[in-house]
């Protein structure tokens, strides 16, 4: 028996439309910053929205694209609850159609709020501090809840819809910090319910805002909205405290910014900065402030999204239209909103949908010399550095793929231990790999650490003959590793490491 892995040519050509900056004809952004707070005490006070605010306007007026007159901005005493809720209403909804970008953009205090509907778990619904925010005697008074939201989000199908939300929601905050609930913490974007006292309490849900997308995901996935928000649960955002006062911003923030800047964040160097990439590069930025920060445990940035908007680009690449024709082309599922944009080459893509660059962590080799001929037999090394279930994919630019391990051979899946080879097939295979087609594909290995369940996405009983879609079978998975770990109190992003390689038949 042999397996016939490779190089498809398969490829059908693509009616690829202009890309560069497009012109859009209503898109509008609401950006709402609160540092000061009417009803709160100074040492409430953040110090970092109003920086915020302007970092963000001079992005989307640059590098997203945005006419300065479709920008609104309410900052501070602006920012009440009545007047978000109707710039949210008559600038973003009534003043947008379907095909225009929608973005919302809030910096400031996140807290939670008793749930009165009955569709929380935990009995609790996340919120934003308006201004006019008012401590009640267990309860805040005039929160904006994630309900309120949601029933926005509703009427904003049909747009390219953006959400960004620089603050954290915890009903309660990790133990180490229990001794500052009521004080407040310095920089800390979170407000306790009024009644918080300074002692250590059991932990709840505490969800980020991102508008019920971690309660109810598959609403996200269906409406196509792209969700950020700076911390996992039970993690706190933050104003970046090494700054002096006046010069502070939102650690998030700031890395959100820095990634769309350039190439910062283009991990595989293609030009184009997926969502995948700058994600991994807001959670490198947000790790490194954390570690400098005694209170600061861990910080993991979240983006909610459908899968398939991973490897598409978080802003429109810059190139000239005959060059972003040839490298890039629109979301298919976005032929009404052209704002995503994805690399046309199956094999350039996949750094943008993993969005992490090799580190080194996962070697992948093959015992034959490349480029290889058709009918070539070679087999396949994985070597990891840590210990952990392993996926290999084999890619071709023709937007194929082949899951070589786990696969019908081999159900028993065996954890690679760290250091230790793992050659595919091995002698009880019964088979070998030969190379075939012509062109270059990839071996994309990814290693999970955590014990997180892969059977829908990857199937161990999956058949080495069976035909993938590479983009879509990819994304899949990554977005199913970008979720939070929360087994037993730990509260991190799930560990998994990733190496490729590329290999070229003639």
């Amino acid at each position: 028996m042999s397996v016939r892995i490779g190089a498809w040519l398969s490829l059908l050509p693509l009616l690829v439309s202009g890309i560069g900056l497009p012109a859009f004809a209503a898109d509008r952004a609401l950006l709402i910053g609160i540092g000061t707070y009417e009803n709160l005490p100074p040492q409430l006070f953040l110090h970092g929205p109003k920086n915020d605010l302007v970092a963000m306007e001079t992005l989307l007026s640059g590098t997203m694209g945005f006419d300065h007159s479709a920008i609104r901005v309410l900052k501070d005493d602006q920012a009440t609850r009545a007047a978000i809720l109707s710039s949210i209403d008559e600038w973003l909804v009534a003043g947008t159609a379907p095909g225009d970008r929608a973005y919302l953009y809030y910096s400031g205090h996140g807290l939670q709020v008793t749930d009165h509907d009955g569709d929380e778990d935990d009995g609790m619904d996340e919120a934003l501090a308006p201004f006019d925010l008012v401590a009640g005697t267990k309860d805040w008074d005039g929160a904006i809840t994630d309900d309120e939201l949601d029933a926005i989000l509703e009427r904003l199908k049909g747009r390219a819809v953006t959400l960004v939300i620089d603050a954290c929601h915890s009903g309660t905050i990790s133990r180490s910090l229990s001794g500052d609930v009521s004080a407040g913490i310095d920089g800390a974007r979170f407000l306790p319910r009024p009644e918080a006292k300074p002692v250590e309490q059991g932990l709840m849900r505490g969800l980020r805002i991102d508008l019920g997308v971690v309660d109810r995901p598959k609403r996200v996935a269906e409406s196509g909205i792209v969700a950020w928000s700076a911390s996992a649960p039970y993690q706190i955002a933050w104003d970046d405290v090494r700054l002096p006062l006046e010069s502070r911003h939102g650690v998030f923030t700031e890395a959100y910014i820095a990634g769309q800047m350039g190439t910062t964040a283009d991990a595989n160097g293609n030009g184009l900065t997926s969502n995948a990439e700058l994600l991994e590069y807001v959670r490198a930025q947000s790790a490194a402030y954390c570690a400098s920060q005694a209170k600061c445990d861990t910080l993991d940035p979240q983006l909610e999204t459908k899968a398939q908007y991973l490897g598409a680009s978080a802003f429109a690449p810059t190139q000239t239209v005959n060059e972003a024709k040839a490298r890039y082309r629109p979301v298919a599922a976005d032929a009404a909103t052209p704002t995503r944009y994805q690399a046309s080459d199956a094999v350039d893509a996949v750094g943008d949908i993993v969005g992490r660059a090799d580190g080194g962590d996962v070697v992948v080799s093959i015992d034959h010399a490349t480029p290889m001929k058709p009918g070539d037999v070679f087999k396949v090394t994985v070597t990891s550095k840590v210990a952990g279930s392993l996926i290999l994919l084999d890619v071709s630019t023709a937007g194929m793929a082949t899951q070589i391990f786990p696969n019908e051979f081999a159900r028993k899946i065996t954890p690679l231990a760290a250091n230790v080879p793992l050659t595919l097939p091995d002698e009880y295979y019964g088979f070998d790999f030969e190379a075939s087609g012509k062109g270059e594909s990839a071996f994309v290995a990814l290693v999970v650490s955590d014990a997180v369940d892969l059977m829908d996405v990857a199937p161990s009983t999956r058949g080495l003959k069976i035909e993938l879609s590479a983009r879509e079978t990819l994304s899949e998975i990554v977005a199913r590793l970008q979720k939070t770990w929360t087994e037993g109190l730990d509260r991190r992003g799930i560990r998994w490491s990733v190496g490729t390689l590329r290999y070229h038949v003639e």
